[in-house]
């Protein structure tokens, strides 16, 4: 079956469903909210317990940015405008300016894998070719970039907390995005000084901070196994396709069920980039009712922690190599 075909077989499963969303909402909000005002409270016996439900609280965290992520593809509500409102309010938990992040994921859906429109929305991503032809400095500022301990160490802090404080890809646009940035960080911190002003700097370093930094951590960690794995797919924009990118250059990391719920199913990540429209709800009845689908570029938790070691895309071989895989190449 051709890439393209799956765009109209997948249509069938668009529709979301008004009480599951709001049943999937619920008992997301709800025990986060819970968790967050028990770790608070948890404070008054160990700042150790409360750090230990703050980091559990993570979990909770990274399922409500998906479900902002589905919010911003219209998947979640039929009503457009309702899903928008909720993934701004969203956007003040997940530190993330949602009109912000709406247009550069976006853009990052229209040119997943394409090679001559990389920069917006994903990471950076070199060839064997543009690697070598690097000066000394521009190979070594790569190699930190693309080490595992500052990509899933610093680059978390920097995306969340300090990027996502201005309209960074979008700083041209129009004044909606710097509206959608400035009112975020505005509410982001009149939360955080009322907490500061009623429980003190304690509940901000031993529960709001474990549970930001662990959220942000997981979700760059799920965004580079989604398209950073050896058989993904990269092209210059001549043979580049949008169907085939997404089935191709997208993995299906196949989860345990906990894991699967708590990332609100991200894991099938190539029929997401095929049918972006899709509710998260729907999509494991896709790779149910579909079997081709469930064992295309499958990816399982052990499998993954190698792609922390993959860098460097080969355009003769058209694998993801490591640093030490491209250097034994011939010149």
């Amino acid at each position: 079956m051709q890439p393209y075909e799956w765009t109209r077989i997948l249509a069938q499963y668009r529709e979301p469903i008004l009480s599951r969303s709001i049943f999937e909402l619920t008992v997301t909000l709800v025990p986060f909210v819970a968790i967050w005002g028990l770790a608070w409270w948890a404070l008054s016996i160990s700042p150790f317990l409360a750090m230990a439900l703050a980091l559990v609280n993570a979990s909770f965290l990274v399922r409500l940015f998906m479900i902002q992520h589905d919010c911003g593809h219209g998947a979640f509500f039929k009503n457009r405008r309702l899903g928008d409102w909720i993934g701004r309010v969203l956007g003040v938990l997940t530190l993330t300016p949602y009109d912000v992040w709406r247009k550069n994921h976006s853009i990052h859906h229209a040119t997943t894998g394409n090679l001559d429109r990389r920069g917006t929305g994903d990471l950076p991503t070199l060839t064997v070719r543009e690697y070598r032809e690097r000066s000394w400095t521009g190979r070594a500022l790569y190699r930190l970039v693309r080490n595992p301990f500052f990509l899933f160490g610093i680059v978390p802090f920097y995306m969340f907390f300090l990027q996502n404080r201005l309209p960074v890809g979008q700083m041209r646009a129009g004044s909606r995005y710097w509206f959608s940035a400035l009112a975020t960080n505005a509410a982001i911190a009149a939360a955080l000084g009322a907490i500061g002003w009623l429980g003190g700097l304690d509940v901000l370093l031993f529960v709001f901070l474990p549970t930001a930094l662990l959220g942000a951590v997981t979700g760059v960690w799920f965004f580079y196994v989604q398209h950073q794995f050896e058989d993904t797919v990269w092209d210059h924009e001549e043979h580049w396709n949008v169907q085939e990118a997404a089935l191709k250059g997208s993995s299906y990391y196949d989860l345990p069920g906990i894991l699967r719920w708590i990332t609100a199913n991200i894991g099938i990540h190539h029929v997401h980039h095929l049918a972006c429209r899709i509710p998260f709800y729907r999509l494991s009845e896709v790779v149910r009712d579909h079997d081709i689908l469930a064992r295309s570029t499958r990816l399982t938790i052990r499998e993954s922690f190698r792609c922390a070691r993959l860098h460097l895309w080969d355009e003769n071989s058209r694998k993801l190599l490591s640093f030490s895989d491209a250097r034994a190449l011939p010149k």
